[in-house]
């Protein structure tokens, strides 16, 4: 099988990394190394891992006030060693099957792969110890995720999310990375699938899971409401086509923005309040 690594990118989310690791370790293939990007964290809590850990560390810049999620990616890129990467979510728990999974795909060919992402409906609680059956039934899929094609296409790479995905370090290299243009919470991901299509490369969404740790959302997600409102304007100009269509159409709903996915512009007519804000807060799945 191919040597790999496994990236992660953290600010704060201790408990949710640990069982990220504990999911590493017990996976039926495991990575040569773990590389862990804390983003505005300079003295992280100490981590146990039976797989060699790197850290780097980084920290938002001062024109960009959110999670530099982007910069962060390509860290991580930058400094693995192996010729194959696996980017995880720090909320998210590896299926034993998953690594073995993504490196039988990649072994076939350049492809984005994606795993499949299921919603954990509750918080775990303080033991590691866990395994795919307990996962599983504790779990949903998202409603946008169901019935994915299982062979590899040209036609859905709109449909890609970074929560755990695997690509060739030199396909990676190729395309540029993540653009680092986005920042905060929105869109970069479909960005970077679509410039993988444009170099011909197609997206494979594999069968093995990888098990999203329930923390709470916003739904809509107000608390990213200017972040979201920037990385759409700005993939609106790279690409044409509005990102992120739920969402916003949700902002237009609370008077929130004008925009229509036919128009050009998306013109913000007031910020949420606060009290909005933590009306969205809730404890779903997704």
């Amino acid at each position: 099988m191919a040597i790999f690594s496994v990236l992660v990118l953290v600010h704060g989310r201790t408990e949710h990394l640990r069982r990220l690791l504990a999911g590493v370790d017990a996976s039926d293939l495991r990575p040569a190394e773990v590389v862990i990007v804390y983003m505005n964290e300079p003295s992280p809590a100490p981590m146990q891992c039976v797989v060699p850990l790197r850290t780097v560390h980084i920290s938002s810049s001062q024109s960009h006030s959110g999670l530099p999620l982007a910069r962060a990616r390509n860290a991580a890129a930058a400094a693995a060693q192996s010729a194959n990467l696996v980017f995880l979510d720090v909320d998210s728990i590896p299926s034993a099957n998953l690594f073995a999974t993504f490196m039988q795909v990649l072994s076939e060919g350049k492809v984005l792969a994606m795993a499949e992402p299921r919603y954990l409906k509750k918080p775990l609680d303080s033991t590691l110890r866990m395994n795919d059956e307990t996962l599983l039934e504790g779990s949903v899929q998202h409603h946008t995720r169901k019935g994915l094609p299982r062979e590899s296409t040209m036609s859905a790479h709109a449909m890609f999310w970074s929560l755990g995905f695997a690509i060739h370090a030199s396909a990676f290299a190729d395309v540029g990375g993540f653009d680092e243009g986005y920042s905060g919470y929105g869109g970069e991901d479909t960005d970077f699938a679509f410039r993988i299509r444009e170099a011909g490369i197609p997206v494979q969404f594999v069968d093995a899971p990888v098990f999203h740790q329930h923390h709470g959302v916003y739904s809509p997600p107000l608390n990213h409401f200017l972040a979201i409102i920037d990385n759409a304007r700005l993939f609106h100009v790279r690409w044409s086509v509005w990102p992120m269509e739920g969402w916003l159409n949700a902002f237009v709903h609370r008077g929130l923005i004008a925009w229509t996915p036919s128009q050009s512009s998306l013109i913000v007519q007031r910020m949420p309040t606060p009290q909005e804000v933590e009306s969205a807060r809730s404890s779903a799945a997704y």
